[in-house]
């Protein structure tokens, strides 16, 4: 799925509480072993937060807790949890295509600028969901993706492209570069701008650089 930074600063904190506790709700309703531990991994939090989570979903009717031996416990979905995740999943498939739609469209603006200016050979700075969207937005407006730029990745493909660990290993220099980055998109942008010229920058406009900011490429 899409990182927090990818929604407005006041959304951030609803879509992750929203993940956290769907993906909750879905640990409990598989049933098997079950424990605190195991679930803050499936939840990707810490597991004090994911203590905090469940004791939330108890207190609001959506989880019962029964004791299992060895002082061990079971947790189970009451017919208001297991209402609660039908609720959330569609939801958060809702939000998802919402903004798999604005992503393709900012997208496709971006790759309209590059077009413009007699850009053909792109590079994606950064691995990530947004930039498998780029990659079919490129592809499909005729574009050629040269590389991916992603150091945290051991994959040495991505969206069809090979990957590099940073722009210095471009060779030969893309025509332009669409900054993908959906963690640290200002900061991959100005590395960029500083590697290769606004000019040949692109930033989709959800990554939430400032439209008044004079480096923005789309």
């Amino acid at each position: 799925m899409f990182e927090p930074e990818m929604v407005e600063a006041s959304k951030t904190g609803d879509v992750e509480q929203t993940r956290i506790v769907l993906e909750l709700l879905e640990y409990v309703g598989r049933g098997g072993e079950q424990s605190q531990r195991r679930l803050a991994s499936e939840l990707g939090v810490a597991l004090g937060l994911a203590n905090t989570y469940l004791k939330r979903c108890v207190k609001k009717g959506l989880v019962k807790i029964r004791h299992a031996p060895a002082r061990r416990y079971a947790y189970y979905l009451t017919p208001r949890g297991f209402a609660e995740k039908s609720r959330l999943t569609l939801e958060f498939m809702s939000y998802s295509f919402a903004l798999f739609r604005r992503a393709k469209a900012d997208c496709m603006a971006a790759l309209e600028a590059a077009r413009e200016r007699g850009y053909a050979r792109i590079v994606l700075i950064g691995a990530s969901d947004l930039a498998e969207i780029a990659a079919i937005c490129a592809l499909d407006g005729g574009f050629v993706i040269t590389a991916v730029v992603d150091a945290n990745i051991a994959a040495e493909r991505f969206a069809g492209a090979p990957v590099v660990r940073n722009m210095d290993l471009l060779a030969p220099p893309p025509d332009a570069v669409l900054v993908t980055d959906m963690r640290t998109a200002t900061a991959t942008a100005e590395a960029a701008i500083a590697k290769f010229g606004a000019e040949r920058v692109l930033v989709p406009a959800l990554l939430g650089v400032p439209p008044s900011d004079p480096r923005r490429g789309a």
